[in-house]
């Protein structure tokens, strides 16, 4: 795998696909920056070099070149971050931008407009990548968000550089980290799958069966299980299609070995609100008319118990409506006991959105080893399959 450091880039001007798709207030302030700090060692690394950057993102899904979708809107958040003025080009492709281009100098860098202003970036077309190509003389892919995606930037763009690409610094960072849980993991493994629906993980935890000593099953994904083997379940969330295929992974763990960790007890309510009447119920003994919304108490000292005693951990998918405070505390368990095993040496990811914000906003980001940038790339990862934006680069 090559990668920034088998490269010097005195001189290059370096074409770098990163993902800028952050949220922006009403004021068009950024309102989060991760996706932007995680590019700084990439950009760093080839301005100390001696080199140029011209970065290349998209931001939203504008539909006709909305201006509340320009990445102009970012530039000083951007500039503050890396320490360095960001210049800003009005097109990604045209006169003017090849202009903007010829003239950086080293140590400089310009921003490109969205390129999703132009729907050939996600039709993938030929001609649009060329003319990206043109604008760099080396290629460097650093944008994990959007590396499952077949687009101009991501994908099409490598083959204009057949000797000169290479894997920035952030998406060497989210492969080593994948491989770490999928490959060369240390034992006892352990996978916490949470979320809502048992269809949306199918894969996934197909995929990682035969590399994982534990899975624990939360959210509202685990009452599909649960009324598959006959309990009571009120009005909580399930997928009444997907119950033969709870038996059929239950079967599978079994065959390989895994142990499932299921909830045994829930925290209920009596409707989807903060404000709703709760109480504490085994989990397959909820009455009609209510509803689990998080993992009980005993649940969570199991689940912590599983956790401190492994040596990797991959977390995708709260266990409960953590968004909601009377039902965040089976999720803020689980943060405590993952942080915990990490600082005893753990290897702990996190990725998929839920996670990811659920992390965030309980203060649990620098105790953990790994927080993925991509949630779809991350899943496709862990799903077994070859992201075309990691595969263009190899090739």
């Amino acid at each position: 795998m090559k990668t920034l450091n088998d490269f010097n880039f005195s001189n290059k001007k370096v074409l770098i696909r990163v993902d800028f798709n952050v949220p922006l207030d009403e004021a068009h302030k950024v309102t989060d920056d991760t996706r932007i700090k995680a590019v700084k060692p990439t950009l760093i690394k080839i301005l100390e070099d001696g080199g140029s950057c011209v970065l290349m993102s998209h931001l939203g899904r504008p539909k006709n070149q909305e201006e509340e979708f320009s990445l102009k809107h970012i530039v000083k958040r951007v500039s503050e971050i890396i320490g360095v003025q960001v210049k800003f080009s009005t097109n990604c492709v045209g006169e003017q931008t090849s202009r903007d281009a010829a003239e950086l100098k080293p140590g400089e860098i310009l921003l490109l407009e969205n390129l999703r202003y132009h729907k050939e970036e996600t039709e993938g077309e030929i001609n649009f990548a060329k003319q990206l190509a043109s604008l760099g003389d080396f290629y460097v892919n650093d944008a994990f968000g959007t590396a499952h995606r077949a687009h101009a930037s991501t994908a099409i763009i490598a083959n204009f550089f057949p000797k000169n690409k290479c894997f920035g610094k952030l998406l060497e960072r989210e492969i080593e980290s994948i491989n770490k849980v999928l490959k060369d993991s240390q034992k006892p493994v352990t996978a916490i799958i949470g979320g809502a629906k048992v269809s949306s993980k199918i894969t996934i935890i197909e995929n990682i069966l035969d590399k994982i000593d534990h899975l624990i099953v939360g959210g509202g994904m685990a009452f599909t299980f649960i009324k598959a083997q006959g309990g009571q379940i009120g009005n909580s969330l399930v997928e009444d299609d997907k119950m033969d295929l709870a038996l059929s992974i239950l079967k599978q763990a079994k065959q390989k070995n895994v142990e499932i960790h299921l909830p045994v007890d829930a925290i209920i309510a009596d409707s989807f609100s903060e404000n709703a009447n709760t109480k504490e119920s085994p989990i397959d003994k909820i009455p009609d008319g209510w509803m689990g919304l998080d993992s009980g108490q005993k649940t969570n000292a199991h689940f912590a118990g599983i956790i401190r005693e492994s040596k990797t951990i991959l977390w995708n998918g709260p266990v409960g409506v953590f968004e909601m405070k009377p039902f965040s505390h089976g999720t803020i368990s689980m943060g405590i006991a993952i942080a915990e095993a990490t600082k005893n040496g753990c290897f702990s990811l996190v990725g998929g959105g839920d996670s990811v914000s659920a992390v965030k906003q309980f203060g649990f980001e620098d105790k953990v080893s790994y927080v993925s940038t991509g949630g779809g790339a991350m899943l496709e990862m862990l799903e077994g399959k070859t992201l075309p934006g990691i595969a263009a680069i190899l090739d």
